[in-house]
C-alpha cells in the first residue's frame, strides 16, 4: 500500500496557536499530527508514503528522519504553491502503486484503508472519495451519491442539519489521472472533481469512522483531547 500525504499546508489560520511552521507538525497531544498520521498508516499496513511538502520543507524532514518507521518515505518538494492537484500530481509522479491512497496532512479519518481500496478496485474507477456524513455544520460542501455509491453531484459550503461531506482521504488509479495531463498548478477539488463528475464515474465510500480536520483553532484543541484515546 502506498500512500500520499499532503503536508505543505502554511496553516493560516492556525498560526496564532501554533506559530510558523507547516501544519502537520502541529503537536497534538504531545506528537506533531504527522506523528499521529505516521502511527495510523502503520496499523493500516502501509508500506511506503510519499510526503507532499512546500512551506518549510525542512522542518518535516529534519524530523522524519530521526523517527523509526516500518515503511519507507519519500519526499517532493513545491518550489512554489501548485494547489493540492499540483501537489497530488507531483507525487503521483513518484508513486509506484496502480492505486495510491491520498491523504491530508492536517486531517485524520480513520478509515479502513484495505477496504477502500477494494472498493475503489470493484468500481474500476478512476478516483473514490471517502465520504463522512456530518451534523449541524456550514464548514464543508456535501457531496451527493446514488445507491450505488456513485458520486452525482458536490454542492457548495452552506448550513446543513446533515450530509455527507469529503473527508479529505481519496484513492486514486495513478495512470489514469496523470494521463488527463492537468497544469502543473490546479485544484484538486475545482479543476478534478467538480469538473469531472459530469463526465466519468466518481465513486464514494461512506464510513462513519473518526474524524477531525484539525485546520481551525477549536478543532485542534478537540484533537487534543479526541487523541488521548485515539487508538486505544
Amino acid at each position: 500500500m502506498e500512500a500520499i500525504i499532503l503536508a505543505g499546508g502554511l496553516g493560516t489560520r492556525l498560526q496564532g496557536v501554533i506559530g510558523a511552521q507547516p501544519k502537520c507538525m502541529a503537536m497534538v497531544n504531545g506528537r506533531p499530527f504527522l506523528s499521529w498520521l505516521f502511527e495510523y498508516l502503520t496499523r493500516q499496513k502501509c508500506t511506503r508514503a510519499i510526503l507532499s511538502l512546500g512551506y518549510k520543507h525542512e522542518i518535516v524532514t529534519d524530523w522524519v528522519v530521526k523517527e523509526n518507521l516500518p515503511f519507507a518515505v519519500d519526499y517532493v518538494v513545491e518550489s512554489e504553491p501548485l494547489g493540492t492537484g499540483g501537489g497530488i500530481q507531483l507525487a503521483l509522479l513518484m508513486a509506484q502503486e496502480e492505486d495510491v491512497v491520498v491523504l491530508n496532512g492536517d486531517t485524520m479519518f480513520n478509515i479502513d484503508l484495505p477496504e477502500i481500496l477494494a472498493f475503489h478496485k470493484s468500481k474500476n474507477t478512476i478516483t473514490t472519495l471517502a465520504l463522512k456524513v456530518m451534523h449541524r455544520f456550514d464548514r464543508y460542501g456535501i457531496v451527493n451519491t446514488d445507491e450505488q455509491g456513485c458520486i452525482t453531484a458536490f454542492e457548495e459550503k452552506q448550513y446543513r442539519e446533515a450530509g455527507m461531506i469529503n473527508g479529505g482521504a481519496y484513492v486514486i488509479k495513478r495512470e489514469a489521472f496523470l494521463d488527463k495531463e492537468f497544469p502543473q498548478k490546479f485544484s484538486f477539488e475545482k479543476d478534478f472533481l467538480e469538473q469531472y463528475v459530469a463526465q466519468q464515474p466518481l465513486y464514494g465510500y461512506c464510513s462513519s469512522a473518526y474524524f477531525i480536520d484539525i485546520g481551525v483553532p477549536d478543532d485542534y484543541a478537540q484533537a487534543q483531547e479526541d487523541f488521548k484515546t485515539l487508538f486505544s
